[in-house]
């Protein structure tokens, strides 16, 4: 439901009826796995972004599916999952709840498609398969718009205020109205969310009064910073295949981030998508899906 009309993203309610669950660590965590599996398709797990959730993936998941058998939850914190307030929401730990998810499927090897915080879920656990502790193999990782690089991310106000000792007041600050001022700042020109779809991010956000930690899920920024060493060193280290897909009008993570992580991978796939911004996947469906198979294609990793 983007501007374009290209994305038709799938019905909320649709979307809360398929969700499946697990618990870990005394916390319900919801997942989404596709209806039409077949042991000829490889896996693609799909890590979403902040603040928002795995319905970030629907415009695209029919057609995914079509090549993969998918898999997707809402990390600790987001969406239809459980939001504890007395949690210190680590990137470490939502990269266990990952790991989880594939072991509860009976998962040994997965493709891996993040955006945003997902990013740095992604390049956690591709630390993992480079030293040989994961509990599955990656086969490939492509990652959407976000902070790959600490240094290169620019963040906004609203961030900003979160990070601060103002933090806890930040939930209570946020409506439905500011939500959409701050998606229409990070989206193309020509590609801003339109009412339906902003309805469904706040549906999701404030589900289990979401509002109370949504200043402390934005700690992934400083532990970015902590880990840069570790999270950056697994792009520079892997042997896997690794492709950015660039909405490059986002102000956050845009042709800056595209340009700096040419020069920093260089063995990696890149997409610029330059009138697009910080969701590609929400708001030209077609495309992004197009740049993610290429990368497939090209990269010689096997689908049907």
């Amino acid at each position: 439901m983007a501007g374009t009309g290209e994305t038709l993203m799938k019905n909320v309610e649709t979307w809360r009826n398929d969700a499946q669950s697990f618990e870990a660590n005394g916390a319900r965590i919801a997942y989404w796995t596709s209806s039409n599996q077949s042991h000829d398709k490889p896996w693609l797990l799909l890590i979403h972004g902040y603040p928002t959730s795995s319905w970030d993936w629907t415009g695209i998941w029919e057609r995914l599916s079509e090549k993969f058998n998918l898999a997707a939850m809402d990390m600790l914190g987001f969406g239809l999952s459980d939001k504890p307030t007395n949690t210190h929401y680590k990137i470490v730990s939502q990269a266990d709840l990952q790991e989880a998810v594939l072991e509860n499927l009976g998962v040994g090897e997965a493709h891996i498609f993040a955006h945003d915080y997902g990013n740095s879920v992604g390049q956690e656990l591709l630390a993992r398969h480079n030293e040989g502790t994961l509990s599955f193999a990656i086969k490939s990782m492509c990652f959407l718009n976000g902070g790959l690089f600490p240094e290169q991310h620019r963040a906004l106000t609203i961030q900003k205020i979160g990070l601060s000792p103002l933090g806890p007041l930040l939930g209570a600050m946020l409506t439905r109205d500011k939500l959409q001022n701050t998606f229409n700042s990070i989206f193309g020109p020509q590609t801003k969310p339109n009412d339906t779809e902003i309805d469904a991010h706040w549906a999701f956000l404030t589900e289990q009064n979401g509002r109370k930690v949504f200043h402390k899920l934005l700690q992934y920024i400083p532990q970015r910073k902590a880990n840069r060493a570790r999270w950056v060193g697994a792009l520079k280290e892997t042997h896997l295949p690794l492709c950015l897909i660039n909405g490059g009008a986002d102000p956050i993570s845009g042709k800056h981030l595209y340009d700096y992580f040419c020069e920093q991978i260089p063995k990696a796939t890149a997409y610029l998508l330059e009138d697009l911004g910080h969701y590609p996947q929400t708001e030209s469906s077609d495309r992004t899906l197009d740049a993610f198979l290429s990368f497939h294609r090209n990269s010689g990793t096997q689908f049907q």
